[in-house]
């Protein structure tokens, strides 16, 4: 069995160049290897905070266009890195994975619907990708954050600063896989 790892990109990667140096380093440092790139909703995502705070619509409505969020920036990593793959489902991302080249989630709210997912801010793109390291008994999840972060805290520490949402320790509770947590801003991120 190969050993996947699930390597999510923090949405506030993308109000600097932070993201395009993240890519780059991914996609040398995991040649050949089984990455599925789990994306935040960004800018997309803040949106449908401001919206849903403006419009008072309902948290299954923000839910759903959360994850168009996350769909969109999927678009717009496989626009600055072409000869990656898109997959919608977690069936699509085995299909997907093997083929040396990082695997790109973008994420489907049947699936999540079916899988229990519940729709509340306190399930972002974090918790998601924790969830989904566990669909693909992943070996190592990886969040590149934009916030400087203590590597010597646990996850739990991490959570009390806010790192995370509200449901991330509860996703990470009894996993098989080790989670780990770097800021973009260190450098060489990927070599540690």
């Amino acid at each position: 069995m190969n050993v996947i790892h699930v390597i999510k990109l923090g949405g506030s990667l993308t109000h600097n160049t932070l993201l395009t140096d993240c890519l780059d380093q991914l996609d040398k440092h995991y040649q050949d290897t089984d990455v599925v790139v789990v994306p935040g909703g960004g800018a997309f995502a803040d949106q449908v905070r401001l919206a849903q705070q403006h419009w008072r619509f309902d948290d299954r409505s923000a839910h759903c266009m959360a994850l168009l969020a996350m769909q969109q920036m999927a678009l717009l990593i496989t626009g600055l890195k072409p000869a990656w793959h898109l997959a919608g489902s977690v069936v699509a991302i085995k299909a997907a994975l093997g083929q040396g080249k990082p695997v790109v989630w973008s994420p489907d709210v049947l699936e999540l619907d079916r899988a229990g997912i519940a729709a509340t801010w306190d399930i972002t793109s974090d918790s998601l990708a924790a969830w989904l390291a566990g669909k693909l008994t992943a070996q190592e999840l990886l969040l590149i954050k934009a916030a400087k972060v203590d590597p010597r805290l646990t996850v739990a520490e991490w959570a009390a600063q806010g790192l995370f949402d509200a449901a991330f320790c509860h996703f990470v509770e009894r996993v098989n896989y080790r989670v780990r947590v770097v800021s973009a801003t260190d450098g060489d991120i990927f070599n540690r």
